[in-house]
């Protein structure tokens, strides 16, 4: 283990990490945050395993992508505010190009015959981080059984009662509220200094590292980020309705985005219910069918699964031929940005406006026992998760029909070169993507 911490990083640096997780952040928020578990705290060693989850801690609270929020603020605590726009954007611009270059295939030609054969691959693969993830995390943040109590209650309550995900948020908060005055020695998190666990050394942002200058909170800081947002927001807003009109179709995404943005407690599985009702059935944007596989499409590109609001975007603005029949694909991109826009502008204000306030509860057990308790229910869901992907991976007729064995071979496979072997992700989804290309072209002949 390494006894001195890591040289400084310069921005450059650290743009072209951010850039390069855009591209390789599969497998939704667990699989995200393991990504950059193991990059930021265990290989780079970036930021201490402490500092990590007091930030993914507060991103969980938030509505939004809680992994692109995470990123967000890790770039802000080592750059500042441009460190923290140009990794939360490169999060989400990878994804947001993938997608709509996609959704052009999709409505252009129908069918993806080759890149559903990447997909076969890569899903069983997912299934295999993700439960990697919560092994990860699990084994970092619950350390003693109480907090194992409370992980074992969150998936209980989201597996078999479920229970919305913002329900069990609160609870564990107030669990944590309460345990921290009654047993304080049990939500103290990460136990003492110096016990992260093995294969860790000294962090460029360690446990004892001053919190920089831009991240100590001051109220004529917080009213010029809040202002920035909401006058980005209203300016944005006011050229669609310049441009469009009130009803127009831009005008109405932007709108009902917004609100989205705001809602999406819990992820993307949370807040998609709602975009169904309004993108089909209120304002018909596409069609049922159409949102299922833009969820498909959704789940196997990296970034936020909440990037579906893309292919809704790009598939309202296509066959409401907002520019005339001749540019659906520019109607259809056009879309596709308005949407991201305004379902990713809250997060950057979240972050920006109330890190510097999470930064000063830093070590401080009233504000971080709750977050700890939070993790550990975290923990609880992101299992659930790792179930639910492979119920519809491992069996997608249903547990009634039988197991599709190549992806299962596959996840088994994948499982046993993260636990065992500890292959990094890069390599592990390229190895899936060519076993489900091959499987599928080997059905198919």
């Amino acid at each position: 283990m390494a006894t001195s911490p890591p040289c400084p990083v310069g921005f450059w640096e650290a743009l072209r990490f951010w850039l390069r997780l855009g591209f390789v952040s599969f497998g939704g928020p667990a699989g995200q945050i393991a990504i950059m578990h193991t990059e930021l705290v265990e290989r780079r060693r970036w930021i201490s395993e402490r500092r990590f989850l007091h930030a993914l801690n507060y991103c969980m609270l938030l509505p939004g992508p809680e992994a692109q929020q995470l990123a967000t603020y890790i770039g802000w605590l080592m750059h500042g505010t441009r460190g923290g726009l140009v990794a939360g954007a490169l999060f989400v611009l990878p994804s947001l190009f993938i997608l709509v270059a996609l959704s052009w295939i999709y409505l252009a030609w129908g069918q993806l015959p080759l890149v559903a054969g990447l997909f076969y691959g890569l899903k069983p693969a997912v299934t295999a981080l993700v439960l990697h993830a919560a092994h990860r995390i699990g084994t970092r943040a619950l350390k003693n059984a109480w907090l194992w109590a409370i992980a074992a209650a969150a998936f209980v309550a989201i597996f078999a009662l479920d229970a919305p995900f913002p329900l069990i948020v609160l609870t564990a908060a107030l669990v944590g509220h309460f345990g921290g005055r009654w047993a304080p020695q049990v939500f103290t998190p990460g136990g003492a200094p110096g016990t992260e666990g093995p294969g860790h050394g000294p962090a460029l942002i360690d446990d004892a590292t001053p919190t920089p200058a831009h991240a100590h909170f001051g109220r004529t800081r917080l009213a010029r980020v809040l202002a920035a947002g909401l006058g980005l927001w209203a300016a944005a807003m006011a050229a669609l309705m310049l441009v469009c009109g009130v009803q127009g179709a831009l005008t109405q995404m932007g709108w009902f985005f917004t609100k989205a943005a705001l809602l999406t407690f819990g992820g993307a599985y949370a807040v998609l219910p709602y975009v169904y009702q309004g993108a089909v059935e209120q304002h018909q944007w596409l069609t049922g069918t159409q949102m299922i596989d833009g969820l498909a499409l959704g789940e196997t590109t990296p970034g936020p699964l909440i990037m579906v609001v893309a292919f809704v975007g790009f598939v309202g603005g296509w066959t409401k031929q907002l520019f005339g029949p001749d540019a659906l694909f520019l109607a259809g991109a056009a879309a596709a940005g308005v949407v991201t826009f305004f379902t990713f502008l809250p997060s950057f204000v979240f972050i920006l406006a109330g890190g510097p306030v999470i930064e000063s509860t830093h070590g401080q057990l009233q504000f971080t026992a709750p977050l700890t308790a939070v993790t550990a229910a975290v923990v609880g869901v992101i299992l659930n998760l790792a179930l639910f992907f492979a119920w519809h991976v491992l069996w997608p007729k249903g547990l009634t029909g039988r197991i599709d064995t190549i992806p299962a071979l596959i996840a088994v496979g994948a499982s046993i070169a993260l636990f065992r072997f500890r292959l990094g992700i890069m390599p592990l989804l390229a190895s899936c993507a060519v076993l489900g290309l091959a499987a599928s072209w080997l059905q198919g002949s």
